[in-house]
This record gives structure tokens, C-alpha cells and sequence, in this order.
């Protein structure tokens, strides 16, 4: 088990449903402009917490993986405001990031989940939530949540708070 800092933390998922629960709460917190960067195996969980992501922010469609599309924007009916959730799998350098619309999807205009951030990780922001999906056994996944800004630290601490009641 890692020794977290501040704005870290370190979950275990037993189940892909609690994966989903745990990705709606996160979504419920979620604002214009904040950067979601899910990295992890192929396997590791990454969609079914987007998709408990989508579900908690409110999204009028689900969350499916984009791999195919690289990009699905998502609206919600209260205030119309997007979700963008890219899947970076198929891209094979950061200017082809900068052709699907990078730089509109991080304007401010809506949140982005971000799968597969690594092969784009010199073209997004340094201030963003970095969550390190690993997988543990068949059903069993661990989360390391690593927060670089204020905004992302204190994400963290209310998900924190609604997910454990701390």
C-alpha cells in the first residue's frame, strides 16, 4: 500500500458495480473545465467508472466507450452543459488529440474524462485528477486518486467525504 500525501487517496473496488458507484459519486462533484484522466490496463475498469461518471453528472446517454470514435460529447437536461469522454487507445501521438478537438474539449465548457491519458499527457493540463486504475484479481481493482491543483485536491476531499464519510 502506497504512503499517500495530501491529495492522494487509495481505494479497492470488489466489483464492477461498486467500480460504477464510486464513479457516480465522483460525477455528481464534477464542474466545467475539470480534467478526469482515467489510466490503466486494458480490463482495469476504466469505461464502468466513466459510465457511474456519466450517471452521476447526469448525462442524458450513457457513457460507452468512444475507442471507435475517439470522442462522445455528453449533455444533461438542467443546464445543458457537456461531458466529454475521450478515449485515447487509437491515438498515436498528442497531435492527433490536437485533431479530434482537444483544445475545445478542455475550453471550460464541460468536464472531460479522459481514458488512456497517457499517450497524450504533454498536451494536457498540469492541474487535473490522475486516477491509476489497477487490477488486482478477477473482480477486485485499486484506485490511486492523485490530485495536482487546489481544484483536484479538494475534489478529492469531498469525494472523499460522500464516498466514506470522512
Amino acid at each position: 500500500m502506497p504512503i499517500l500525501r495530501e491529495g492522494e487517496l487509495d481505494i479497492i473496488s470488489y466489483h464492477a458495480e461498486q467500480t460504477q458507484r464510486l464513479g457516480v459519486r465522483l460525477g455528481t462533484l464534477l464542474q466545467p473545465g475539470d480534467v478526469i484522466c482515467l489510466s490503466g490496463d486494458m480490463g482495469a475498469g476504466k469505461t464502468v467508472f466513466s459510465a457511474g461518471i456519466g450517471i452521476g453528472w447526469g448525462a442524458l446517454t450513457p457513457l460507452t466507450s468512444p475507442t471507435y470514435n475517439i470522442v462522445h460529447e455528453h449533455r444533461r437536461d438542467r443546464d445543458n452543459r457537456r461531458l466529454y469522454h475521450m478515449d485515447c487507445y487509437r491515438l498515436q501521438s498528442p497531435d492527433d488529440a490536437e485533431a479530434v478537438g482537444l483544445e475545445e474539449i478542455l475550453g471550460g465548457r464541460g468536464a472531460a474524462v479522459i481514458e488512456w491519458p497517457e499517450k497524450i499527457e504533454s498536451v494536457l493540463p498540469r492541474q487535473r485528477l490522475w486516477v491509476e486504475l489497477r487490477i488486482l484479481e478477477p473482480t477486485r481493482r485499486n484506485f490511486v486518486f492523485e490530485a495536482e491543483g487546489g481544484r483536484y485536491k479538494e475534489l478529492i476531499e469531498s469525494f472523499r467525504g460522500i464516498s466514506f464519510g470522512v
